[in-house]
């Protein structure tokens, strides 16, 4: 395996981890990465949506306590089986609108000006969200034991809006929390649980469906982006959860509105081809 495109591997792994649970769209970000990194082709595609599950096992390592307790509790407490089937209901909206439509979604909306247009909006949102929780308006739900399964449902029907390119599932899902009357903790960790299905479930799609791709000799590469993908993603959480006990999400508002622009800027210039 040449020792160049492990490092890239790495680079990509790193891209991923960090930018997976905050609100600015991981995907956008790795699509930029691979160009610049001269990465192109389907392999590479299927690099990216692998990876994603060393980021979703930063959080299962990161909340193995609650996942173990709730599934040895699963049987007979009525909390583990609340959180579980909110985990569930949170995921079936966007995971049947994925099955159903990926291949429209990815014909027709993955375009410069849809994924800038994503970013753009996304981070207006996020300011218009900060600004509500300003007013002083208290949280209705202060943690992940307090949803209840129609909470879940209207957070996970926010998630679809994940699936247009630019938008990023974890800012629709934080950011939909708060609107919805989640604290800022609360909408996040919820955000973090609900992509262990999402993420684990379009990666064992997408393995599925591009299996003929797949070699042994892709082993180093892919082991190579898991590992800093996790290692990233376990490092960012850490801070995420931190940076949310006594900030806003604004940084990151702004920073989406920033690179929306960008992504108009290196389309129109031709250095990037967001489509490939």
């Amino acid at each position: 395996m040449d020792f160049v495109l492990l490092i890239k591997a790495a680079i990509m792994g790193v891209v991923e981890g960090l930018t997976e649970f905050i609100p600015v769209s991981s995907t956008g970000h790795l699509i930029l990465a691979a160009s610049l990194l001269n990465m192109p082709g389907e392999k590479i595609k299927l690099f990216e949506v692998v990876i994603q599950t060393g980021a979703m096992m930063a959080i299962v390592s990161l909340y193995a306590g609650k996942l173990w307790e709730t599934l040895v509790g699963l049987p007979r407490e009525q909390a583990a089986q609340r959180f579980t089937l909110n985990v569930l209901v949170g995921f079936f909206p966007a995971a049947l609108l994925g099955f159903l439509f990926i291949g429209v979604i990815k014909s027709v909306l993955f375009n410069p000006l849809v994924v800038a247009m994503g970013f753009i909006v996304g981070g207006v949102v996020i300011l218009w969200a900060e600004r509500r929780q300003a007013r002083g308006v208290a949280p209705r739900i202060e943690s992940v034991d307090d949803v209840r399964w129609t909470d879940a449902l209207k957070v996970g029907l926010v998630q679809c809006a994940a699936l247009v390119p630019g938008v990023s599932r974890s800012g629709a899902t934080i950011i939909g929390g708060m609107l919805l009357g989640f604290s800022r903790k609360a909408a996040t960790e919820f955000s973090f649980f609900l992509a262990i299905p999402v993420l684990f479930g379009a990666a064992a799609y997408d393995l599925y469906k591009s299996r003929d791709l797949l070699s042994t000799a892709d082993i180093p590469l892919f082991a190579v982006g898991l590992f800093f993908s996790w290692l990233s993603a376990w490092v960012c959480v850490r801070w995420l959860l931190r940076f949310v006990a006594s900030h806003t999400f604004a940084p990151f508002a702004w920073y989406r509105i920033a690179f929306g622009v960008l992504i108009l800027l290196t389309a129109a210039m031709g250095w990037v081809d967001w489509v490939a």
